[in-house]
């Protein structure tokens, strides 16, 4: 399966372990329909009206690391959900899935398109 990062877990990023035997494909984007959002040291992608194209990686994962990281992201409290995502060109026709985050995000600083790694945290 294909799965879109954009945090924490792009190379180079804190939880990037979590990606260990798994293919990194391309740096990818997704259509112009969310934003980032600061949250406790990750970033969250939600979905807006007022979107951009989100800046991340596509990997390719297998079962074995799909189900690990739907324990990282908390699939099951519904902190986010795992859902296909439209995304750019090369990636457009084809079936890639990330995570969007569902909690309210009031308060939360808005950070656009991209999350760096190098932030203070």
């Amino acid at each position: 399966m294909l799965i879109f990062v954009y945090g924490t877990l792009k190379r180079d990023g804190s939880n990037h372990h979590w990606m260990q035997g798994q293919k990194f494909v391309a740096e990818a984007s997704t259509e112009p329909h969310y934003r980032l959002y600061e949250l406790e040291g990750y970033p969250g992608m939600v979905s807006t009206s007022d979107g951009l194209s989100i800046q991340g990686e596509v990997w390719e994962v297998d079962a074995a690391g799909l189900h690990r990281l739907d324990l990282l992201e908390d699939t099951a409290s519904g902190e986010y959900v795992r859902e296909r995502l439209p995304m750019q060109p090369p990636f457009d026709t084809q079936h890639v899935e990330g995570y969007r985050y569902l909690l309210p995000i009031d308060g939360k600083k808005d950070l656009g398109d991209n999350w760096l790694i190098d932030r203070p945290f």
